[in-house]
């Protein structure tokens, strides 16, 4: 057997130190993904002992790229892609267009040619697919309105960059690179074919994937088979989005997000999604580490300032640009702000261009490694901007909740007249099931939920809700909790949930009280503040199916 398994010693001590790594990050309280790119830099090339190949290590990467987008397709419908179009297409292109334009004024700074500096600000422009999701699905973000948002305003990104790369080799020549500079018939030619693809690859999926794709799947599951099923659900993941890059001419990663997104419409989905979150966590850990193995820290001490400039427009110039632009749009600040926290970096695809640039002789090696050290440094300093806007969160959410009452309320008028009803407090994955029980019997009910937008949405439904933490006596003053007879408390937060409960029965000694938990502990602390019924799912599911014992065996 040969010893010399490049592959293998890749992947393995790119998993390995990721993991010695990530812990380290983790018990020193920073995020795990810092660890994962320390890795990378410690098998890179730039550095002393063991190096991996960094080829192969980025096309594992792309594997990563191609199962976290096929896995956010599972959580995103195509009416959740319509539904943000009015502000994720004109939001990208215009961030596209400032980043862009910052790039190419430092490259003119620079005195760099016009063609170099517009390469440089296109690849400043993009951001990187797994870091953003990565921070929306740890806040769990996604399925939000502005988690919505970020992931549309990321699909346009990527839209846009395909379209990039199709088009520069060919504009190389007059963009001052290698080759022929090509005449005004014969780009729009070449555009025409770029858009055609594009425009035929969406009917494609739409029209037959979403015919082929919940079929296969069906037929699979059928069998019965969990092996097969797992491999089914990998098999369109990749081999749609391979089949998508060489037909279409698009991006693995937007062939792999419209493959889930037509399956997402299926039944399966929700099992799907189990299948592949194993894998879609190892490879997303191998992509950061090989975005490490691409970074020569000595340019730090090269190129300091010029290092600097490039994380200010990256973080500062395109955050500060995407925030004005939601605002614009008239969302709420709280949105504004995690679409540019989440757009605060750059990735996979600045890489690509990088890559293309210096081959096209567009880029100098100097800016490709600005690109490259703008994107370790984006990519390390993106979660700390996430854990400010966490600590942001509660002013965020009094000012808000302040500016709640011009948000119209269609039942303000019999809200002083509720008796007897039911306090929601939580509208996620639980509560939405409660409410809509709770809307075909017929009985009143209050919802208390924290996300402003699902609060605008129920409130346009007819239903009464307040935008707010439950947790305060005002709210549960505002939801009438002297009045109500049940309060039912669907968010998994037992801490929050004992507050709340406790504040309930101070106002309120006869209420019934139902809350949900995960622990024995939870249990218990929930019913020392107050609660008189908690149900945990494990418990709950094991009593119904000794239940159905028992029935059949009276039978």
């Amino acid at each position: 057997m040969p010893h010399h398994t490049p592959l293998i010693a890749t992947i393995v001590g790119g998993l390995v130190l990721a993991f010695i790594f990530g812990t380290l990050a983790h018990r020193l309280k920073m995020p795990p993904l810092i660890g994962y790119l320390v890795a990378g830099i410690a098998i890179g090339p730039f550095t002393p002992g063991f190096v991996g190949d960094a080829d192969l290590a980025q096309e594992l990467a792309e594997i990563g790229v191609i199962l976290l987008m096929f896995g956010v397709g599972l959580h995103f419908s195509l009416k959740d892609l319509m539904s943000v179009k009015a502000i994720a297409i004109p939001g990208a292109v215009a961030q596209i267009a400032i980043a862009t334009l910052l790039g190419m004024g430092m490259g003119w700074a620079l005195g760099w040619p016009m063609g170099e500096g517009f390469l440089f600000g296109l690849a400043l422009s993009v951001a990187s697919t797994v870091v953003l999701l990565t921070a929306l699905q740890e806040r769990r973000l996604v399925e939000t309105k502005r988690g919505r948002i970020a992931v549309g305003w990321l699909i346009v990104e990527d839209i846009a960059m395909v379209l990039a790369l199709v088009l520069i080799p060919a504009l190389s020549g007059l963009l001052g690179g290698s080759g022929e500079a090509m005449s005004g018939n014969a780009l729009l030619i070449t555009l025409g074919i770029t858009l055609g693809k594009v425009v035929a690859f969406v009917a494609v999926m739409l029209i037959v994937g979403r015919r082929v794709i919940p079929w296969i799947l069906e037929r699979i599951a059928d069998t019965g088979s969990r092996e097969l099923f797992r491999l089914a659900v990998l098999a369109i993941a990749l081999g749609f989005a391979l089949g998508s890059a060489y037909v279409f001419g698009v991006s693995f990663a937007l062939g792999a997000f419209f493959a889930g997104m037509i399956l997402s419409e299926s039944e399966l989905s929700h099992r799907a999604a189990e299948e592949s979150l194993p894998l879609r966590d190892a490879f997303a850990v191998l992509f950061f580490v090989s975005v490490g193995m691409l970074f020569d820290p000595s340019i730090l001490l090269r190129e300091p300032l010029l290092i600097l400039a490039t994380v200010l427009i990256i973080v500062v110039g395109k955050s500060l640009a995407a925030l004005l632009i939601v605002r614009l749009f008239g969302h709420p600040l709280s949105t504004a702000l995690t679409i540019s926290a989440s757009l605060a970096q750059i990735g996979e695809f600045s890489f690509i261009l990088a890559t293309l640039g210096l081959s096209l002789k567009l880029l100098s090696p100097v800016a490709r490694d600005l690109i490259l050290g703008g994107a370790i440094l984006s990519i390390l300093i993106n979660p700390f901007l996430f854990t400010l806007l966490d600590k942001l969160k509660p002013y965020l959410e009094k000012r808000e909740q302040e500016a709640a009452p011009a948000v119209p309320d269609v039942v303000a008028t019999v809200a002083d007249d509720l008796h007897d009803h039911v306090v929601l407090v939580g509208y996620g994955r639980v509560g939405r099931t409660i409410g809509e029980g709770l809307r075909a019997q017929g009985r009143p009910f209050v919802v208390v939920e924290g996300q402003i937008e699902t609060v605008e949405e129920l409130r346009a439904q007819g239903v009464f809700a307040l935008y707010g933490n439950a947790a305060s006596v005002d709210i549960l003053q505002a939801a009438h909790i002297a009045r109500a007879r049940w309060l039912l408390v669907a968010i998994p937060e037992a801490f929050e949930a004992g507050q709340l409960i406790e504040h309930a029965r101070a106002a309120n000694p006869s209420i019934q009280i139902v809350a949900r938990a995960h622990s024995d502990a939870e249990i218990e602390h929930l019913e020392k503040h107050g609660a008189g019924h908690v149900i945990m799912g494990e418990r709950e599911i094991a009593r119904g199916m000794l239940a159905t014992l028992n029935v059949q065996a009276a039978h």
